[in-house]
């Protein structure tokens, strides 16, 4: 079973950083221009870092070119 996150990004920022607004909803800050897909895939790496969940187990769903996304993450990727 999937679990959701609503993120709001702010690509081409100072620092990567992630805040939760509570009930999966996220804003994350990302030093990736957004270019090529490159913000999202930072976004993507910043919350494996943060949640400790495997890489493989973080999906774009919603919002490849917007600065809202939804993403899934994999429950059975959790790195223990």
């Amino acid at each position: 079973m999937a679990q959701y996150l609503y993120i709001t990004v702010h690509p081409n920022a100072g620092k990567d950083v992630l805040v939760s607004l509570g009930a999966g909803r996220f804003e994350a800050w990302v030093r990736a221009k957004p270019v090529g897909g490159r913000a999202n895939d930072a976004v993507a790496a910043l919350l494996a870092r943060t949640l400790q969940v495997a890489p493989r187990g973080i999906r774009l769903v919603k919002g490849r070119s917007g600065r809202r996304k939804v993403f899934s993450i994999s429950e059975q990727l959790h790195v223990t």
